[in-house]
C-alpha cells in the first residue's frame, strides 16, 4: 500500500502556489509611496515616513463580508465581493479620519479553485487601488473537513494612518450641530441572513428577475457592492468641516449612530429627508418587516452619517460632493438628559410607519 499525502488529504499546495503567481500582477498595480517589497515574504513592511507622516497614529480594522459570500456562491458571481471585503474595512478606518494605507487578505475553502479564488482576490486589488492602499499581503488556506465543497470564507485586514492631530473623536460635538447622510449603493454587506431568510423563505430564486432592479437577476442585484467611501470623507476631515464620522453597518443607523456622540447629545433625524432605495423597500414589504427591525438590521440608504457644525455644512457637503457622494441634511444633534435615547428617527407616514419613532437607548 502507498503512503499517504497532504495531496490525497485534500490540501494542494501547487495550487496555492499557482494563485500566488496569478495575482501578483494584480496585488502590483495597488503599490503606493511606503511599500517595500512585494507579495511571497513572511511578513510585509511599510514605511510611514515615506509615506508623508510626521506624527502618525495607526489605525487598524478587520471585517468579513458574512452571509452575502453565500449569495455570491451560489449565483457563480465573484468579481464584486472582493470590494465588499475592502470597504468594510477601509470605510471603518475613514470615520477616525484615517488613511487607509495597505491591506492584506484571508481566504479559506475546503478545496481551491484557482479560477475563482483568482477573481476574488483580483477584485480585492482593484478596490485597493480605488481606496489608494496597498495589497501587500495575505494567506489562503485549504481546510477540507472544515468547509464544504464550493464554498468559501473571506477576512480581511487593513492598516491606515492619522496625524495625531486629526483624529475625529466628535468630543466637540453639541446641540444644533448638522447631520449630513451619505447615500449607500445598496445593501452593502450587512443583514444578509436576513435577507437570504426573505428571499428563500417567500420562494425566490437568485436566477430569477429582481423586483426592484429591472434588468437584473435578484442574485445581481443582491450582489451589489459596498462603495467605497475614501476621498470625500478624508477631504472633509481634513479639511476640519466634520466632527464625527458614523459608518452605518450591523445594526443599522440607531445602532451605529450613537457610537459617534458624546454624553448629553442626541441624534434626532428625519427618515422623510432622504430617499429610501427600492432594495430595502421590497425587503420591507416582502420580509413583512417593521420600520425598527428595517432600520435596526440595514443601513436604508445612508452608508456613512457626517456630523458638522451648522456653518461647515456648506463647505462639507462640497468637498463630498467633489468626490462623487450624494449628500442631504438628514437631521440634527440635540441635547440629552438621563434616561433619554441616544438616537430617534421619525418617519412620514407610509412605509416608514404611521409618523412613529424608533428610538435606541
Amino acid at each position: 500500500m502507498s503512503g499517504y499525502s497532504y495531496r490525497d488529504a485534500g490540501v494542494d499546495t501547487a495550487a496555492g502556489d499557482a494563485l500566488v503567481e496569478a495575482i501578483k500582477p494584480a496585488s502590483a498595480r495597488t503599490a503606493r509611496a511606503g511599500v517595500i517589497g512585494g507579495l511571497g515574504g513572511f511578513g510585509a513592511l511599510f514605511d510611514l515616513k515615506a509615506a508623508g507622516y510626521r506624527d502618525p497614529l495607526l489605525v487598524s480594522s478587520t471585517d468579513g463580508v458574512g452571509t452575502k459570500l453565500k449569495i455570491a456562491i451560489a449565483a457563480g458571481k465573484h468579481d464584486t465581493i472582493g470590494q465588499d471585503l475592502v470597504a468594510m474595512c477601509v470605510n471603518d478606518l475613514v470615520v477616525q479620519g484615517a488613511e487607509p494605507l495597505f491591506f492584506l487578505d484571508y481566504f479559506a475553502s475546503s478545496r481551491l479553485d484557482v479560477g475563482a479564488a483568482a477573481t476574488v482576490i483580483k477584485g480585492i486589488a482593484e478596490a485597493c487601488a480605488k481606496a489608494g492602499c496597498a495589497l501587500i499581503g495575505g494567506e489562503t488556506a485549504e481546510m477540507p473537513g472544515l468547509y464544504r465543497d464550493g464554498d468559501y470564507d473571506l477576512a480581511g485586514f487593513v492598516v491606515g494612518a492619522v496625524e495625531r492631530d486629526q483624529v475625529l473623536t466628535g468630543a466637540d460635538v453639541a446641540p444644533g450641530d448638522l447631520l449630513l447622510g451619505l447615500a449607500s449603493s445598496g445593501v452593502h454587506s450587512n443583514g444578509y441572513s436576513l435577507v437570504r431568510r426573505i428571499v428563500e423563505g417567500e420562494g425566490f430564486g437568485y436566477a430569477d428577475p429582481a423586483p426592484f432592479a429591472p434588468g437584473q437577476s435578484l442574485g445581481e442585484a443582491l450582489l451589489v457592492p459596498t462603495r467605497l467611501y475614501v476621498q470625500g470623507p478624508l477631504a472633509a476631515a481634513r479639511a476640519g468641516a466634520v466632527k464625527a464620522l458614523a459608518h452605518i453597518t450591523g445594526s443599522g443607523i440607531i445602532g451605529n449612530l450613537p457610537r459617534v456622540l458624546p454624553d448629553g447629545v442626541a441624534a434626532a433625524l428625519d427618515a422623510g429627508a432622504w430617499s429610501l432605495p427600492p432594495v430595502f423597500a421590497w425587503l420591507a414589504a416582502t420580509g413583512r418587516l417593521d420600520p425598527g427591525e428595517l432600520a435596526n438590521t440595514f443601513n436604508c440608504g445612508l452608508v456613512m452619517i457626517a456630523v458638522v457644525a451648522p456653518e461647515r455644512a456648506a463647505a462639507a457637503t462640497a468637498l463630498l460632493e467633489a468626490a462623487g457622494e450624494q449628500v442631504a441634511v438628514v437631521g440634527r444633534v440635540i441635547g440629552r438628559s438621563a434616561g433619554q435615547p441616544a438616537c430617534v428617527v421619525t418617519g412620514p407616514a407610509g412605509l416608514w410607519g404611521a409618523d412613529a419613532a424608533w428610538q435606541v437607548a
